[in-house]
């Protein structure tokens, strides 16, 4: 694997671990389906970016490319329904004094 195919693979990881991180920190639906979505769409990208990297001009990379594609068009359409079904059912978001 090329050094920045690695470089780019290793930023995504990161990005989802934060995304990990954000599920189990934050304390409610609302601030994790924000985090989440945000950090999955970067660490996605650049996961996705440093496997088109390594693969070279191929039909591979074309696959690649529509899954990015499709990844940015749906993902903040799932944290919208994931907020609004929380909303729906009666979930209200926690209010912290962050004084």
């Amino acid at each position: 694997m090329s050094l920045a195919a690695t470089l780019l693979v290793g930023i995504g990881l990161f990005f989802l671990i934060v995304a990990a991180i954000g599920m189990v920190r934050l304390p409610d639906v609302y601030t994790r389906a924000h985090a989440v979505s945000l950090t999955d769409s970067l660490g996605a990208f650049f996961l996705l970016l440093g496997l088109a990297v390594h693969h070279g001009m191929s039909t591979n990379t074309l696959r690649i490319l529509v899954v990015l594609a499709l990844l940015y068009l749906l993902n903040p359409v799932i944290a919208h329904a994931t907020c609004r079904a929380a909303l729906r059912a009666g979930h209200k978001p926690v209010a912290e004094d962050r004084r």
